[in-house]
């Protein structure tokens, strides 16, 4: 061991009783790491970040330079694309020295945006929040539910103060500025109006963090009404309000399988309908509000789903606008008065495109190789302009308009990046590595301009492949600092996400699950056989589930990689899916299987989970990084997986670094955001040997 890795480490040596489960005894020597209220945890968890801090101490330098780099390529005063809702432009700002946004609005007295400039005062301008004053006094802060009632003249908003992701709901009246003394705790994200603002529904999250109740609030009354309770724990609920305002729309969803009531949003005590014939176990459902129909998106027999309609009056009746495509995956609609937008996906690149009355379908069109295109806000519901967020891995998160009638595009904002950025001074490309199975897997990647694939330049490969979610080519500010030190950034577009339609989803889950780790591990193999990285010089590094993914392949493959940064790491995934009480757990077994009830899944998942497959090998450098109050992937997760690693494996150069004052997505705060990621980058360069450039 180096004097380096000499730095005393912290010790967690405390048993505990064994887990039996299918006649098969299991030791979990540091399940006592679990409890966050428990004060031997607490010394053990600083410990580790004091362990951590001597440990990086040599990195403090470059940890100030990085953040240095962000904070001057930031322009901090800044200021959104006003969107037009009824009578008022709605934006954000940011402020330079702040750390959060501030949301606001102008009178709309023309159909031509206000010429706002950042930092500028604007005569007439209201602040609906501003999260720097519901910041002040706290270490943490987040802004859940925000949303003006559709006359625009109430406010309802949730606050969380220690990143649990249980807020409590407010509400204050645009026209005086008063917050109302009306205050509910436990509140999860989002909630709808009622059209004539009378009403506001919201959910309510049960002990396993599980939003299960929508009730229904009025302005001053204390009993609020419970609407509706799904008791099955494998589901999600939510409510909405149409884009039309014409429904309230609560829609339960599972892993797999959805279901939606709806009732006039004019009416809002009256009863919720069922739409359809109800949930149907594996069918999924998206369920849009357009004139005298409803616009429905599902999978029944269509495996990347197809799109068709229902009258208002006869919700079973069902006639196809757009059939199944299996090169295809349709993934959302949007309706509009007398057009829809269909989000979609094709050879793993997202797609929007416009479908009109006669059910033509016209796609918006971009130059670039590889790039993300999403719509954006919308709420005009008659509007025949199209707002769309845009970014590639070389070009800035950008805002367009889109012209429907002139099939035109118009950029309204590109965000700026300062000192001196110039896009050609990048270039993106896009690789597919050969799997073991012969299943060609994606990769994206992005290098300065100067950078060759000659087998001699460090790389940080990035995988998540899990939940159908995608991890699309984007822009970071943070990345230069790692671009402009010959670093190439790539992303692995595994199997169990949604890159490649369904079907890349269902071969990375459940028994297939595997596959997200061989692909990874492929991946970075084809980057050091393809030139594009060094060998003994990839780092890899993913984010919860992603960070199961980083786990599993420093087990598969340690000599692979110089280094893997695992973010809030689902690594104890065995431990956490057989037990029901912890939070998500239940819904998650359409996800990665039942262990409780199925010994081939329990063998199956026992075979991949980290933590269960530690050993005596040799570990690339490894950093787990996490947050005391995480509610989606315990701190406990990776406290267990550092603590196993170094027993099993002393040799190993091993850190856990918690943030005591967060949740899931880490320091809320932009500035402390742009420290935490200075912080990870610093690491990522010195074990990529880049620390000095």
């Amino acid at each position: 061991m180096s004097d380096e890795q000499a730095v005393r480490q912290p010790v967690a040596a405390r048993r505990d009783h064994p887990r039996t489960h299918h006649g098969d005894t299991v030791n979990d020597d540091f399940a006592w790491l679990k409890n966050p209220e428990d004060p031997e945890v607490l010394a053990y968890l600083r410990a580790e970040n004091a362990h951590t801090e001597a440990r990086t101490a040599h990195l403090e330098g470059l940890r100030k330079t990085i953040f240095g780099e962000i904070k001057d390529r930031t322009q901090e005063t800044d200021l959104s694309v006003p969107v037009r809702n009824k009578g008022w432009w709605y934006y954000g700002r940011t402020q330079e020295g702040k750390q959060y946004g501030i949301r606001c609005r102008l009178a709309a007295e023309s159909d031509v945006p206000p010429s706002v400039e950042p930092g500028v005062p604007v005569a007439g301008e209201e602040v609906l929040v501003d999260g720097n004053e519901l910041a002040e006094g706290h270490d943490f802060f987040a802004l859940g539910t925000c949303d003006v009632s559709p006359d625009g003249n109430l406010l309802a908003f949730g606050v969380n103060y220690t990143g649990d992701e249980r807020f409590t709901l407010r509400f204050k009246d645009l026209r005086t500025g008063e917050v109302f003394a009306d205050e509910i705790e436990g509140v999860f994200y989002g909630g709808a109006w009622s059209s004539d603002g009378s009403a506001f529904f919201y959910t309510k999250v049960d002990d396993a963090w599980r939003p299960y109740q929508v009730w229904r609030h009025v302005l001053g009354e204390s009993d609020d009404v419970l609407v509706y309770q799904e008791d099955d724990e494998r589901f999600w609920t939510g409510i909405e309000l149409t884009r039309s305002e014409k429904y309230l729309m609560i829609v339960c969803g599972s892993k797999i399988t959805s279901e939606t009531r709806y009732l006039d949003a004019a009416d809002p005590t009256g009863e919720f309908a069922l739409f359809g014939g109800g949930r149907e176990q594996g069918v999924e459902t998206q369920v849009e509000h357009q004139g005298d129909r409803f616009l429905v998106l599902h999978n029944k027999g269509a495996e990347n789903f197809t799109l068709g309609w229902t009258p208002v009056e006869d919700t079973s009746q069902f006639n196809e606008i757009l059939p199944h495509d299996p090169a295809v995956r349709l993934e959302a609609v949007d309706a509009f008065a007398d057009h829809a937008v269909v989000s979609m996906r094709r050879a793993g690149l997202s797609q929007v495109a416009i479908l009109d009355e006669q059910g033509r379908l016209t796609e918006v069109a971009f130059d670039e190789p590889l790039y993300a295109v999403g719509l954006g806000e919308n709420p005009d519901y008659a509007s025949r302009a199209l707002r769309l967020g845009y970014t590639s891995m070389v070009t800035p998160a950008s805002v367009y308009d889109y012209d429907i009638d002139a099939a035109a595009l118009h950029l309204r904002k590109r965000t700026p990046v300062l000192g001196g950025f110039d896009p050609a001074d990048y270039r993106q490309y896009r690789e597919w590595a050969t799997a073991a199975d012969g299943t060609k897997v994606p990769i994206s990647i992005v290098a300065r301009a100067d950078v060759e694939p000659d087998g001699t330049a460090p790389c940080l490969l990035y995988g998540y492949g899990s939940y159908e979610h995608s991890i699309d080519p984007y822009f970071s500010i943070a990345r230069l600092s790692l671009l402009d030190r010959g670093v190439v950034f790539a992303i692995a577009h595994v199997r169990g996400g949604g890159e490649m339609g369904r079907r890349w989803y269902e071969e990375g889950k459940l028994l297939h699950k595997k596959n997200t780790f061989t692909d990874f591990v492929d991946a970075a193999g084809h980057m050091l056989e393809s030139g594009w990285a060094a060998p003994d010089r990839i780092v890899a590094r993913g984010g919860s589930a992603g960070g199961l993914l980083m786990g599993a392949v420093a087990n598969l493959a340690p000599e692979r990689f110089a280094g893997v940064l695992a973010d809030v790491p689902f690594v104890d995934a065995l431990n956490t899916i057989l037990d029901p009480t912890m939070p998500l757990t239940v819904i998650e077994w359409e996800e990665w299987g039942n262990p409780l009830e199925s010994a081939e899944v329990y063998e199956y998942m026992k075979s991949y989970s980290p933590y269960e497959n530690v050993t005596d090998v040799r570990y690339p450098s490894i950093l787990a990084v996490t947050s005391l109050n995480d509610t989606r992937v315990g701190f406990h997760e990776p406290a267990k997986w550092v603590a196993r690693l170094r027993e099993r494996s002393p040799e190993s150069d091993v850190m856990l670094k918690t943030e005591m004052e967060a949740g899931h997505g880490g320091r809320s705060g932009r500035y402390d955001a742009w420290e935490e990621e200075a912080f990870n980058l610093a690491w990522v360069l010195d074990r990529l040997g880049a620390a000095d450039k």
